[in-house]
């Protein structure tokens, strides 16, 4: 059996910025040939098909966005946890040049309400930040840094929409407003707590 040329995480890594870029649907085989340097055959053969690989291209972002969840253990406070947070989800959207958005939220709106597999993925990911940032809002109730009169559950997801919102947002304003958008939602969501 013949070793394989090339590093199938480094061409999925490729595949993904296509897909992120053109969307699933937008996005030929051709594309993917183009984007990834494999030949049709290679492609094929490492990844069955298109619907593969994207679902491929998901995994991947779902682990490159783990940094995303680890973040709001590196501040001494609630507050300051979900602020990094945020203010991480800005910036990234703030050195895009082509405003991608979020690769989940983008699969979501594509694919999610006819794919059970792409579906299942965009929950995944949905429920990992979610139950990451419930966790934090709960030590901080436990420590009385926030009322245990809010219930946790519905601020995580209030802010696990907060994000899923500020990708969006950002993608439709125009760009010498972006920032300033962007932080002033920062600065109202962080009220709630």
């Amino acid at each position: 059996m013949r070793t394989k040329e090339f590093d199938p995480d480094i061409v999925t890594d490729a595949a993904m910025q296509v897909f992120w870029l053109k969307g699933y649907a937008g996005t030929s085989v051709q594309d993917l040939v183009d984007g990834t340097g494999l030949s049709r055959s290679s492609l094929y053969g490492t990844f069955e098909n298109k619907h593969t690989l994207y679902q491929k291209a998901l995994d991947r972002y779902s682990a490159i966005t783990t940094a995303n969840i680890q973040c709001l253990a590196d501040k001494d406070t609630v507050k300051e946890a979900i602020k990094n947070l945020l203010m991480r989800i800005a910036e990234d959207e703030l050195a895009d040049p082509l405003s991608r958005g979020c690769f989940v939220a983008n699969a979501s709106l594509e694919l999610a309400g006819h794919d059970d597999v792409v579906a299942e993925k965009v929950i995944f990911n949905l429920q990992r930040i979610h139950r990451a940032i419930l966790k934090l809002l709960q030590k901080g109730q436990q420590r009385g840094e926030i009322t245990s009169e809010k219930n946790a559950d519905a601020l995580a997801y209030f802010f696990v929409n907060t994000i899923q919102g500020m990708r969006v947002l950002a993608k439709g304003t125009p760009v010498d407003q972006r920032r300033q958008c962007l932080f002033d939602v920062i600065d109202t969501a962080l009220y709630v707590l």
